[in-house]
This record gives C-alpha cells, sequence and structure tokens, in this order.
C-alpha cells in the first residue's frame, strides 16, 4: 500500500466501512496527513474511527473539516471542538485566520480574543450568526471589546436579540443603554433587570423605563 493507492481508494465515495478500517489501521499510511485527512472526511468513514483520529489533525485541516458540507454535523462539531480547544496555545496569526475563515462556533470563540484586531475579524466571519453573537455578549467575562464594537456595528447593533443582549451587559456604554432600552420592549427590560449584574444606576434608569407604560399601550 502506498500513499498514492490509499488516496486513489478513498476519492471512492462507495468505499466500504471495512475497507477504511482496514487503512486506519494500516499505521504506516494512516499516520500520513492527506490519507488521515481523507478518512476523516469520507462519508464512509465509521465514528469510531474518524472522531479519535480528529485529535490529530492540524488547526487549519480541522478548519476545513468544520466547512466543508458533505462532511457529517456530528463530525463538523468534534472539530470545532477540538479546534476551540487549541485557541489558548495556537498563534496569534492562526487565530487570525481563523477568526475570518473559520465556522460561526469557532469564529464566536474568537469573539472574545484579547486582541481586538481577532475579535474585529469574528465579528466580520461569514458565518457568524445573531444566535451565536448575542451568546458571546451575554458572556460574563471576556467582552470588553467586544462589546463596544457590537454597539457601534452597522448591522449588528439594529438586532433586538443583540440590544437585549448588550442591555444586559456591564461594558454597554451608558448613552447605548439609554438608547437600547428605549427600543426594546418593556418585557425585554423587565427580564434583563432580573437576570442581568448590572451596576445600580444602570439598574435604577431601567426600573423607570419599566415604571412606564407599555409603549405599545393605548390611551384613554
Amino acid at each position: 500500500m502506498t500513499e498514492e493507492l490509499a488516496l486513489a481508494m478513498l476519492v471512492r465515495r462507495d468505499l466500504p466501512s471495512q475497507a477504511l478500517e482496514r487503512l486506519h489501521k494500516n499505521s504506516a499510511i494512516a499516520k500520513l496527513r492527506k490519507v488521515r485527512l481523507a478518512i476523516v472526511t469520507h462519508p464512509r468513514t465509521p465514528r469510531h474511527v474518524s472522531v479519535p483520529v480528529i485529535r490529530h489533525l492540524y488547526t487549519f485541516e480541522l478548519m476545513q473539516v468544520a466547512l466543508l458540507p458533505a462532511v457529517a454535523a456530528d463530525i463538523k462539531i468534534a472539530a470545532e471542538e477540538a479546534l476551540i480547544g487549541r485557541l489558548a496555545t495556537i498563534s496569534a496569526g492562526e487565530r487570525s485566520t481563523l477568526a475570518k475563515q473559520s465556522s460561526g462556533r469557532v469564529a464566536a470563540a474568537l469573539l472574545l480574543d484579547k486582541e481586538e484586531r481577532i475579535m474585529l475579524s469574528a465579528l466580520a466571519n461569514p458565518h457568524m450568526t445573531e444566535a451565536l453573537l448575542a451568546k458571546a455578549v451575554r458572556s460574563e467575562k471576556g467582552s470588553e471589546l467586544l462589546v463596544p464594537a457590537v454597539c457601534h456595528h452597522e448591522k449588528w447593533s439594529l438586532r433586538n436579540d443583540i440590544k437585549a443582549a448588550l442591555l444586559g451587559n456591564e461594558n454597554t456604554p451608558l448613552a447605548r443603554v439609554l438608547q437600547f432600552a428605549q427600543e426594546l420592549p418593556v418585557s425585554v427590560v423587565k427580564e434583563i433587570l432580573l437576570n442581568s449584574r448590572l451596576s445600580s444606576n444602570v439598574k435604577s434608569y431601567l426600573q423607570s423605563v419599566v415604571a412606564k407604560p407599555d409603549k405599545g399601550a393605548s390611551g384613554n
């Protein structure tokens, strides 16, 4: 068995799972980078083979696995989790590339990066979603750089779920707190008051908003 022959076999989408297992057990072949990646991304590779191999992939190979449309969802998640677990140990250059090009879940983890340029790249990631961003904004730690950027973002600052997340974050500038509190439904502001750790002056202002009649209520 050679690398060339192994790769030629792995191109076949109808390759039996038994053949994939045999390839994996051939240690001289399975340790080769291209073969290893092809085994992980093959649709017929058994999970007990592909998932352990994921831990041995390189950073950008993991990014590739997480982005390939044909890869099963659970394999993508395993690749994303492996990537997120490495973020604290990889270089700033690698994190910057991941922030720009990786899947949404990995980019969301980089929204809380300590380097502003990396955080901004993650914020602009094409796979970023409102739900992922809102979760990062609600984080109790690490959002000092993120929150001001989101507050002034031309796209995300207009979304109600993001406004609600920002309203509950202590790093949101007071001027934006005043704005978002007026723009959101009173029921949302009430919920934020119950579940957020905000400063006393911000809470006092929000309580004054809640005390006003609902914006949609009609007069007598």
